[in-house]
């Protein structure tokens, strides 16, 4: 069994920095700056790594590229990781769309989870594609940790359903590229131990203030 499940927003991308909704595989490239952030991450990963797997979106792909270079590790590209799809919204960098995405967000973290934009994905279908993915990684994954390099909204989303993350909390702080999310396996499911820079227990945070990008861009 895993000793740890590390699931890491992947690098900064060119959608990112132009706030556009990007949901849709394969999805931007990496910046220059999301090249570094990744190189980065890697060069601090420290223990035994029993896996590297990605989603199949481009910018993932990628951050995990350096993943596996420094820890020797070959890199598993699965499908079902990828970000939450937002449907008709799909590219748009307007206010308007970015409010009916949080709107919707919002809703499936207080528990609605058949909510949806127009021609995009509810948490159910979110959580049918993910959440078999993360038990396959937890039975058949030898010891280690294993890291999971995904996307924002849908990193926040499953680890506040199977870690018991409280829904203000999860709302309220969302990760930054390549911040992770850390969960540790019980007998019965996962346990979150660590939230970016937070740790047990996670009460409601007012939101992050290191930088107004973390703020405005949920997706990715």
């Amino acid at each position: 069994m895993t000793d740890k499940l590390i699931l890491v927003r992947h690098g900064q991308t060119f959608s990112n920095v132009a706030k556009r909704l990007d949901t849709l595989p394969p999805g931007a490239a990496l910046t220059p700056e999301g090249h570094a952030q990744a190189a980065a991450f890697g060069k601090v990963i420290s223990g035994r790594t029993a896996a590297v797997v990605s989603s199949i979106a481009l910018r993932a792909k990628e951050t995990a590229g350096y993943i596996a270079e420094a820890t020797g590790v070959e890199l598993q590209v699965v499908d079902g990781l990828q970000e939450t799809y937002v449907g008709e919204f799909e590219d748009r960098t307007d206010d308007e769309a970015h409010e009916a995405f949080q709107n919707v967000y919002r809703r499936w973290l207080d528990g609605d989870v058949d909510a949806r934009l127009s021609g995009g994905e509810s948490a159910r279908d979110v959580f049918d594609r993910y959440l078999p993915v993360l038990d396959s990684l937890r039975d058949r994954t030898a010891d280690g940790n294993v890291y999971v390099v995904s996307h924002g909204a849908a990193i926040r989303l499953v680890a506040a359903k199977i870690g018991a993350v409280d829904a203000e909390f999860a709302a309220a702080n969302h990760l930054g590229n390549t911040e992770t999310v850390e969960l540790v396996p019980t007998a019965d499911g996962w346990d979150c131990v660590r939230w970016s820079t937070f740790t047990p227990p996670f009460h409601t945070q007012p939101p992050d203030t290191r930088g107004v990008e973390v703020l405005d861009d949920p997706m990715g």
